[in-house]
């Protein structure tokens, strides 16, 4: 195999050619690289043989041709999913094993998963692995069949790192044209024409076949090239640079507009609409510059604006100034270190204190202070929730970046028009906003649904609530979620899921504010959970037992208390509590009194009480939450009814109800 190249063309060929001159030894026929219907009306959809690739062509808005973030084998791994739009994919991947003889490439066996067709042995045999996907598309509002399309691709890996492979290979995208050249010398050594355009150029190296670099030229362009590169009548010398990236001569080269200066080769960043983000200086302080399109400068201007009105806020990011050259706008904004996205992926950040419910509650602040502004964020993710830089103190905090697709809701309104289009990034769309049933305009409450996405995606260390990215949004749409990371029996999972199921509702006035999320006990310290407690046993101490607030509390309290919670402590707690009264074991209200109690005489207790419930606050507190992990939750939703109570005011909201009619 060593003097053997092997070329897939996309009619389905793959020829063993000769590495010197490109002569084919033999071809093996199999069905074409894609099959797709010949007459498509638009939106059409157009795969790339090369990859499978997928671009879409018009459209709602006719857009043009489009790359879509997913290829056609990734479409049938996640299939079957439903798109937003209401179309049904389906998928199918079929597996064969070619074995074929290396000197005639007459085919010795086929292997599927159903069958195995045996011709004549023979000693010197490649295996050949080739996988066809195929994926179908149904659309659910015109009930026929959208699309349809089959692309094979042969198994294969790319060259190992120590492989000198010397030859450059320029392939005609419109027929079966190629070029070699040697790469050093930039001497032709051949070219053939395979009749049909190539989609692959593999060599075989260690059992297998590993995929070589070509670079696809339009007909007449490379037809040019090589008739310009010969003497007369011979093709000799390639005379053009091959399309490797070149170094740039001065690395350090710095640009400077006005007041901020960058090195376009320190790149931190890409975003929407060709939008580019470097690492760079205003008045002598490390920044990160936006670089934006002159057609996004009407977009670019309001992010200012909106930036300039918000961002006085710690966890909001900071602007510093807009500078304009012949060609792009720049705006210069607080440097960060790092994404949400690193922070939860990346197993080795240093998150230099900022624990996930710490981020989460500077995240929740920095959107509060938007939508006390007016400000809609919509879009939400963990791409634009940044760690920022550490201060003098070695500190770092969150804050919520990215306001290009922010809208500043006009004095009186509380909801912003679809006109625009549908705003966010697929997979964090709150359902309002892609719904055509629901009848009334999004209000800040998109926000709140992305957070809780977000929030999940935090405190489970990667997942989403919605499942994989193509069947989020259609899972979104039909509410249909899991919080399987979080325990059914674990304190801080049961407060967390409480919290994230009330954000993630799929009636938007149902969903919380921000500022009275910031309320609930998720983001209690231990201190704050032990003083609730007390104060609501102060409460009810002189309540009567057939009261509404005593009957609200013991409302269910059975399962909180697990039957009874005096089996479920530890026996030096147990000795000491049947000295001084009676507890009712099945009471919560007891079981309150009783961890009440033993704070108010903590020093007074004896050495070995002590050590079973630990230090105050943060270790007695804990000794009650886990043994009775429904206990905090179970008591803060009981006693809702005293939230306007002066004690109360710190735990709970001025509208502890769900409160997101209005938006701020």
């Amino acid at each position: 195999c060593a003097g053997l190249l092997f070329v897939s063309t996309l009619d389905g060929n793959l020829h063993a050619v000769s590495k010197k001159s490109g002569s084919i030894k033999w071809t093996l026929k199999e069905d074409p690289v894609l099959q797709v219907p010949t007459h498509v009306a638009e939106p059409a959809f157009l795969p790339d043989p090369n990859d499978g690739s997928l671009y879409s062509l018009g459209g709602k808005n006719s857009e043009g041709l489009t790359k879509l973030p997913f290829t056609i084998p990734e479409l049938v791994q996640a299939s079957p999913c439903r798109s937003s739009d209401g179309v049904l994919y389906m998928g199918k991947k079929q597996d064969l094993w070619y074995v074929v003889d290396l000197l005639t490439g007459e085919k010795q066996q086929t292997l599927t998963s159903s069958f195995a067709e045996m011709l004549c042995p023979s000693s010197s045999l490649l295996y050949l692995g080739r996988t066809e996907y195929t994926i179908t598309m149904y659309d659910t509002k015109s009930r026929e069949l959208r699309w349809n399309a089959t692309y094979s691709d042969y198994a294969s890996t790319l060259p190992d790192d120590d492989t000198k492979y010397k030859m450059a290979h320029f392939a005609s995208n419109g027929d079966g044209l190629v070029v070699t050249v040697d790469s050093d010398s930039g001497d032709v050594q051949w070219v053939q024409n395979y009749n049909s355009p190539v989609v692959a150029i593999y060599i075989w190296q260690r059992e297998g076949l590993r995929k070589v670099a070509h670079t696809n030229v339009a007909v007449e362009t490379l037809r040019y090239l090589t008739f310009m590169s010969g003497e007369v009548g011979r093709i000799t010398q390639w005379k053009y640079p091959f399309p490797k990236e070149k170094k740039p001569k001065n690395k350090f080269l710095v640009v400077r507009v006005g007041n901020v200066s960058f090195r376009p080769k320190e790149v931190l960043g890409h975003g929407a609409e060709g939008t580019i983000v470097y690492k760079g200086q205003f008045d002598n302080r490390a920044v990160a510059v936006k670089r934006i399109l002159p057609e996004c400068f009407s977009f670019a201007d309001r992010e200012v604006q909106l930036l300039r009105e918000s961002d006085e806020h710690p966890n909001v990011i900071r602007y510093f100034c807009t500078e304009r050259d012949r060609q792009f706008q720049y705006i210069a904004i607080e440097l960060c270190a790092a994404s949400l996205q690193e922070y939860v992926e990346r197993k080795d950040f240093e998150r230099r204190g900022l624990e996930p419910v710490m981020l989460l509650q500077q995240t929740m602040s920095g959107l509060a202070h938007l939508h006390s502004l007016n400000i809609v964020h919509r879009d939400l993710k963990p791409h634009n929730i940044l760690v920022s830089m550490p201060n003098a103190h070695g500190r770092v905090r969150a804050m919520i970046s990215d306001f290009g697709l922010c809208k500043k809701l006009a004095v009186g309104r509380h909801s912003f028009s679809r006109r625009s289009g549908v705003p966010g990034t697929e997979g964090w769309i709150a359902p309002e906003v892609l719904s055509e049933d629901c009848k009334d305009n999004p209000t800040c409450a998109v926000d709140i649904f992305s957070a809780g996405c977000v929030f999940y995606y935090v405190v489970s260390q990667g997942s989403h609530p919605f499942g994989k990215s193509l069947q989020r949004q259609a899972n979104i749409l039909l509410g249909t979620y899991s919080l399987d990371y979080l325990q059914t029996d674990k304190h801080g999972d049961i407060v967390a899921r409480d919290l994230i199921e009330q954000m993630l509702s799929v009636e938007p006035y149902k969903r919380p504010s921000a500022e009275s999320l910031l309320k609930h006990p998720f983001f209690w310290s231990l201190e704050k959970e032990l003083q609730f407690f007390q104060d609501v046993s102060d409460r009810i101490e002189k309540e009567p037992l057939d009261g509404p607030i005593v009957r609200q509390l013991e409302r269910g309290g059975r399962a909180v208390v697990k039957g009874d919670w005096r089996e479920h402590i530890t026996v030096p707690l147990q000795t000491d509590l049947r000295k001084f009264r009676s507890y009712k074991g099945g009471s919560v209200r007891d079981l309150l009194r009783a961890m009440r109690n033993k704070k108010h005489h903590y020093r007074e207790l004896p050495a070995d009480v002590q050590e079973t419930l630990g230090s105050i606050p943060d270790d007695f507190v804990s000794y009650f939450t886990s043994r009775f992990p429904h206990l905090l939750l179970h008591t803060y939703l009981a006693m809702r009814s005293c939230a306007s109570e002066r004690p109360f005011l710190p735990y709970y909201s001025s509208i502890f109800t769900n409160d997101y009619a209005k938006c701020a």
